[in-house]
């Protein structure tokens, strides 16, 4: 899961592994999986960045 911000400057959570693309058009668009679109303030690379650290946190507890 990951924190994104609207276009209405308010913080919602998205789950990143429902992810199908995100577009910059020239707002970040991301599509999920099942369709749904959400305009976030991020960039994609911002959002891709975000996506990286969430991931690296899930694999690195499983490890302790």
């Amino acid at each position: 899961m990951i924190k994104l911000t609207g276009m209405n400057h308010k913080e919602f959570i998205i789950n990143s592994d429902n992810i199908e693309k995100i577009e910059e058009i020239p707002e970040t668009v991301i599509t999920l999986m099942n369709g749904n679109k959400y305009l976030v303030e991020e960039t994609a690379d911002e959002v891709i960045d975000k996506i990286i650290l969430f991931k690296k946190r899930i694999y690195n507890s499983n490890y302790r």
